[in-house]
């Protein structure tokens, strides 16, 4: 073992587990390597405050259900033993025996290494001993703020990003043989993040890890949890964050897991109102409960201070905050004023988020939530939920449904695109675009597109284009950088074979390209919470469904013009109204022929400003847009001094 020190409980461990602010009850609690007497073996802790006996079984003892007993605490309902000669990598459970007399096998709720599935026992392992070697990644972060820097976050699901050719059954690709494939891919494509899909442990491939039984132990599909460390300390290597999709909302209801733990519900409510979620079949977690609240900020904590996790992606937050959420009349119960609002669950956001924005200012924690909520994103001192970034989900929405009407009808739906600027202000943006939008029956990005092939890829070039230029960071799920053309499934790999067909590695290009811009340039995320980096120069254009905006940093040195043309029809001798005068150059050509275009790029790449009004703008430029074209221009640099207002 790579730490040999001895692993115990106190009085003191307890009554701050008891409290709800044990932040690193996972040391205690769980299977820990531990030395007493100067014999090695493994502490084991569990929680079971209904328990009558609870024992350790598994393959260090075949099983036996008598010879490992645990010693009960009495004033916590925690149980605790050491037993000396047991290794690393032995199969376990704990064997609660319930006030009934019933005897049930439970999988460890603080086990850090899990069976593959469909095995459901824990195993011991050891965390201790990876050499870490991201200390100038941390550096390099300290006293930066997230709202001022690019965030394009790529998330993926690792089982089915690529299969291994080895020809197995589930053709993964371990943690290790993942990351190093993908963090080529990542440098390439310009990407600053990757958000991975169902890491906890989880029994069901097809729940995509949201329906969890093993909240600290990274999956076995990929490997070891020194496997995903060695991920993670690849990422850093070369400047890649690690964003974690968490999932406090829930958890699976599988006869191993958390459900009625010791004959008890004791992580859920016995109400099943309170403890249900009728649309999921899943159990929710009692935040009423300090304990239940101490294992999850525990448990957030457990992945960024052991496994260096850069960010938490909070899923399903709207259907914590509402008690009413996905339930019918008589499904549910209200609060102590006769509200909807889940206010144990407000008060424990507010916990978590001091706890780990407090202690971790850079750790990004990101709510995906789907309502008007006020203040995912404000500050404590604001009556906030404090968290980093909310997901936008609205104006997903609204680009989906604006993106897959037919051009004629997009004039009646322009404001569908503008009118998340009219609220950008109000919370700390994500612009995503996530698995949900390519599964069921929802069709790939690539076919919710209207019009023939290459009308298709036209357009989601200047879709992309739009979401790229519009304020919020940025998220696409993998296979949509390259229009993968069939919905996404957990079970076989992308369809990278896609990319040996000119339209398809076109996309790619030109989302590198987009990325590239993004990251060059800071007008593009400096200010992306604040009209300071957005300004329209028409918003309107929607009888020729043309938008027109640029993007500012506020020292006029680089600041981009976008004109994206939503319909299939060229506009001659276009005219657009520019922030100031002088020679614009074009750094993105949406229908240029490397892209899959057709125009041939027949945009010049400087054009100069000529006087006159256009767009309530003193000066403008003039060109024929092409079809479907997005174009992005360096804007001149502006002149010494305070930049003046257009008349």
């Amino acid at each position: 073992m790579a730490d040999e020190k001895r692993v115990f409980l106190s009085s003191d461990d307890a009554y701050l587990f008891g409290q709800g602010t044990h932040y690193d009850i996972y040391k205690k609690l769980g299977a820990h390597p531990s030395v007493e007497k100067n014999k090695k073996g493994y502490f084991f802790g569990v929680w079971a405050p209904n328990a009558t006996a609870v024992h350790v079984t598994g393959s260090f003892n075949d099983w036996n259900e008598e010879s490992h007993p645990l010693q009960r605490m009495e004033e916590c309902g925690i149980w605790t033993a050491f037993y000396p000669g047991i290794k690393e990598n032995e199969l376990y459970k704990f064997l609660i025996t319930t006030q009934s007399g019933e005897k049930i096998y439970k999988a460890d709720p603080f086990a850090n290494y899990a069976e593959l599935r469909p095995g459901t026992a824990s195993k011991t392992t050891d965390l201790s001993g990876f050499r870490w070697t991201d200390k100038s990644y941390y550096d390099g972060l300290k006293k930066k703020d997230s709202n001022r820097l690019p965030v394009a976050i790529y998330e993926c699901h690792i089982g089915s990003w690529m299969k291994h050719p080895d020809g197995t059954e589930d053709g993964f690709y371990s943690y290790r043989e993942f990351a190093d494939r993908l963090v080529k891919y990542l440098k390439e494509m310009q990407y600053t993040h990757i958000e991975l899909m169902g890491i906890a442990e989880h029994p069901f491939d097809g729940s995509w890890g949201y329906q969890v039984t093993g909240y600290y132990a990274p999956t076995s599909r990929y490997g070891t949890p020194k496997d995903f460390m060695y991920l993670v300390n690849l990422m850093h290597k070369h400047d890649i964050g690690v964003i974690l999709d968490w999932v406090p909302a829930h958890f699976c209801p599988d006869a191993h897991g958390l459900a009625r733990f010791d004959g008890n519900c004791i992580f859920e409510d016995p109400d099943p109102r309170k403890g249900e979620h009728p649309d999921w079949g899943t159990r929710i977690f009692n935040f009423e409960k300090n304990e239940v609240r101490n294992y999850l900020i525990a448990n957030a904590l457990y992945w960024i201070k052991e496994f260096h996790i850069d960010g938490l992606r909070v899923d399903a937050v709207a259907s914590m905050l509402y008690l009413d959420y996905g339930k019918q009349d008589g499904q549910w119960v209200a609060n102590k004023y006769g509200g909807k609002e889940n206010l144990d669950a407000i008060a424990f956001f507010r916990h978590l988020n001091s706890v780990v924005r407090g202690t971790y200012p850079n750790v990004l924690m990101i709510a995906e939530e789907s309502t008007a909520w006020p203040g995912i994103t404000a500050p404590l001192e604001k009556d906030g939920l404090y968290f980093t970034f909310k997901w936008n989900m609205g104006w997903m929405h609204d680009f989906c449904d604006y993106m897959k009407l037919d051009p004629y009808f997009r004039r009646g739906a322009h404001n569908m695109l503008t009118f998340a600027m009219s609220y950008n202000e109000a919370e700390n943006y994500i612009l995503p675009l996530s698995h949900d939008e390519v599964v069921h029956l929802k069709c790939s990005m690539l076919e919710k597109m209207p019009g023939f092939r290459v009308d298709k890829f036209a357009n989601l070039r200047a879709g992309y284009t739009f979401m790229f230029g519009h304020a919020g960071k940025k998220l696409l799920f993998m296979g949509q950088e390259f229009a993968q053309s069939r919905e996404w499934s957990e079970k076989r790999e992308l369809d990278w074979f896609l990319l040996e067909d000119p339209l398809h590695a076109g996309m790619k290009n030109y989302v590198r390209d987009l990325l590239k811009i993004y990251r060059k340039y800071p007008s593009m995320y400096l200010h992306d919470n604040s009209w300071q980096g957005f300004e329209w120069i028409n918003a309107d254009d929607g009888d020729r469904s043309i938008y027109s905006f640029f993007r500012k940093d506020g020292t006029g040195k680089g600041d981009l013009l976008f004109v994206i043309n939503m319909t299939p029809m060229q506009r001659e001798a276009f005219r657009v109204g520019v922030p100031r005068e002088g020679t614009y150059t074009k750094l993105l050509d949406s229908s240029e022929e490397q892209y899959g275009g057709s125009a041939g790029g027949g945009v010049p790449s400087k054009i100069k400003s000529v006087p006159g009004l256009c767009d309530y703008r003193d000066h403008s430029i003039g060109f024929d847009l092409p079809p479907y074209a997005a174009l992005v221009f360096l804007i001149p640099k502006a002149p010494a001094g305070p930049l003046k207002k257009a008349k």
